[in-house]
Parts: C-alpha cells; structure tokens; sequence
C-alpha cells in the first residue's frame, strides 16, 4: 500500500471507516473531506456478487446522469459517407475510418474520451481490440456506442453519459460528478446509477447483489453507503 498524505490521514479520522452510512450522510462525509485545491471528481465503486469470468453473468450497460458528470468528453467517431456527415454535425471532435485506426495503432493517439462506431465500421474497429479494450474504450452495442444513430450516441453523451462495467475483481468504477456539484445532485446522479446497476442484475447472479457500495472523492478516503438501504 502507498504511504497517503497527510490531509488523506487527517480526512480519514473524522468518520468511522467501518460503518455503513445513509446515501445522503455518505456524501456530506466525502464532500467535507474533498480538500483538493482542484474540483475533484466523486466516483462510486460497487461491489457486486456476480463471476464476471462467465459470460452470463456479465455486468455492463450506460446510462445518462440527471445532472452530467461535470466533463465534457471528446468523442471519436468512426463512420462513413452519410453517417460520417452525420456525426460531424452532431458534433463529433473526430470523424474518420481506415485513417483514424491507423493513427491510433502506430501514433498511440487516444486524444479522445470516447468511442462510437457505426456497425460497418466494427471490421475496422475490432483491430483495435487490443489497445482500446484495456483503456475501456472499445465500442460495444450494450453502451450504446455502437448505432447507427450517431446524432443520439452523440447528444448523450455530450449530456453526461456513462458507462457502467465490470473489472476483473466484479467491482464497477464510475465517476458521478465533481464536488462542486453539491450533495443534492450527486445523490440524484448515484440514485439514477444505482438503480441502472440493480436492473442489470443478470439472472445467472445468485446470492447477495450488492456486496458493498463505496463513495470517495479524487484524493480522499473511501466512505461506505449501507446498500441494504439502496
């Protein structure tokens, strides 16, 4: 374990870090103890009971947070002809095919924050699978980011979309928003998170769900939400 700072060490004496804290409560606690001279970002880690090493019991899926996420994401789009006009009207940051997969394999470029691909394009793309599956950037039907409705992929996620997915430990890592936000719309954009997760509960999943729900800031401490309350 890394040595922490001292303002980390100081933060995590002022709450029980064993304990489980009502939603609202829990972010009041991690908001108080944001001490970054940044707006730090506040992410939600969910623990769930599933295996993700079958395919049945895969957890993954996006959804559009009331309130964004405080960033606004640069968006690659890969597409052809009509589709290609279409996301560039929408307001793709880029726009391309052969050329762009080629600048990312031998430039290792990923100015980008997100990938959307029409499904024509998705020969192209899969060669890719490699470098941007690690980066969690590969374009999947499930999120949304592969359509051929590019102007909608777009729009939400300008709006504050985000993805939802399973690490190899069956934990999903999803920021929510910045501190600046307040713990009203924070709790809005958990609660919307939240609820997504719970309905992707994969038949195959037996046992407890949520096994544990912590939320922390940027640079601060882990705060438990008791999620039998969720």
């Amino acid at each position: 374990m890394p040595k922490r700072g001292k303002k980390y060490q100081d933060s995590a004496k002022t709450f029980n870090k064993a304990e489980l804290y009502d939603t609202t409560e829990a972010f009041e606690i991690a908001l108080k103890n944001a001490k970054a001279k940044f707006d730090e970002t506040v992410e939600v880690h969910i623990k769930l009971g599933v295996d993700g090493r079958h395919a049945d019991q895969q957890v993954r899926g996006a959804i559009v947070l009331p309130h964004g996420t405080g960033k606004t994401n640069k968006v690659l789009v890969f597409a052809k002809g009509p589709k290609a006009a279409e996301a560039e009207a929408a307001g793709a940051d880029y726009v391309g095919a052969e050329e762009l997969a080629q600048k990312i394999q031998a430039e290792s470029w990923f100015d980008f924050d997100v990938v959307v691909a029409t499904p024509d394009m998705m020969g192209v793309v899969g060669r890719l699978g490699k470098i941007l599956g690690p980066k969690g950037l590969m374009p999947n039907p499930k999120s949304g980011t592969v359509t051929m409705d590019v102007t909608k992929a777009l729009e939400e996620i300008k709006a504050g979309k985000v993805e939802y997915r399973l690490d190899k430990t069956n934990i999903v890592h999803t920021g929510i928003g910045k501190v600046s936000f307040g713990a009203e719309k924070l709790v809005d954009n958990f609660t919307a998170l939240m609820d997504a997760v719970v309905k992707a509960k994969p038949a195959a999943a037996k046992g407890q769900y949520l096994k544990s729900v912590t939320i922390s800031t940027t640079m601060g401490p882990g705060v438990k939400v008791n999620q039998a309350k969720l």
